[in-house]
C-alpha cells in the first residue's frame, strides 16, 4: 500500500464510483483513465472528486463500475486546461494504489489530504454575508522533475486568520480533505454558468521552519 512516509501530496479517499472511467490520456505507451468517485461528508451531502488512474492499476479484482466502493491512495494534483472550458486550472486526485471497498471494514476518514508546499499568491481573507471568516490561499506543492502543483486552498475561522498573515514563500503543512463546491459565473448581463470549483478544505494549517 502505498505510504504517506516522506511525502508532501498525500491523498486517501474512500467512496463510490460515480462515473464510469474514460480514456484520458496516454504517456510513454501507458493510458490513463479518468472517472469521477462520490464521497461522502458527515453532514450526508456528497463531494464529487475527479480521479486519474493508469491501466496498470486496473487489474482483473478493480471493478469500477458505477456504485461499487473503492479505497485510494495518491496525489492531488493540477494541470492547465487548454481547452478554453472551465477553470484554467485542472485538479484531479492521480491514484498510486486503489483497491475495492467492501461492507464491514472500517477506515477512520474517508477523505483526508496532507500537503507541504509553499504560498505562491497573497493569501485573500474575506468574511462572508454570514459572517463566517474565511482566507483563499494557492499552494505550490514540488513534484520530481521540476514540476509543482497548484493547489487552491480554503481555511476558515481561526485558521482563516493565521492563513491571512502568511506571507507568499512561506512553506506550510496543511491537513484537509478535497471537496467540491459548485457556484455559477457570470459570464455576461444575460448568460449565468454553473461551474465546480476543486479545492482543499483545511482543518489544520501549521508553517515549518527552513533548515
Amino acid at each position: 500500500m502505498y505510504s504517506c512516509e516522506n511525502e508532501n501530496n498525500y491523498c486517501e479517499l474512500v467512496g463510490s464510483v460515480h462515473s464510469m472511467p474514460e480514456f484520458s490520456h496516454e504517456i510513454y505507451e501507458e493510458k490513463f483513465y479518468k472517472f469521477q468517485l462520490m464521497v461522502e461528508r458527515l453532514s450526508k451531502s456528497c463531494d464529487f472528486i475527479n480521479v486519474t488512474v493508469s491501466e496498470k492499476l486496473l487489474t482483473d479484482d478493480i471493478c469500477l463500475k458505477t456504485g461499487e466502493k473503492v479505497h485510494i491512495t495518491g496525489q492531488f494534483r493540477s494541470y492547465n486546461n487548454f481547452s478554453g472550458e472551465g477553470s484554467k486550472l485542472v485538479l484531479t486526485v492521480f491514484v498510486k494504489d486503489i483497491k475495492m471497498f467492501h461492507e464491514g471494514e472500517e477506515i477512520d476518514n474517508p477523505n483526508q489530504i496532507i500537503l507541504n508546499g509553499y504560498i505562491c499568491k497573497e493569501p485573500v481573507y474575506r468574511v462572508t454575508p454570514f459572517e463566517r471568516e474565511i482566507t483563499d490561499i494557492l499552494l505550490a506543492v514540488n513534484r520530481p522533475h521540476n514540476k509543482s502543483d497548484y493547489i487552491p486552498c480554503i481555511a476558515w475561522g481561526r485558521n482563516a486568520k493565521f492563513a491571512s498573515k502568511l506571507k507568499v514563500g512561506s512553506n506550510v503543512q496543511i491537513y484537509g480533505r478535497v471537496q467540491s463546491r459548485d457556484y455559477q459565473k457570470k459570464l455576461s448581463e444575460t448568460q449565468i454558468v454553473e461551474r465546480t470549483a476543486y479545492e482543499v478544505s483545511v482543518t489544520k494549517l501549521e508553517t515549518l521552519s527552513e533548515e
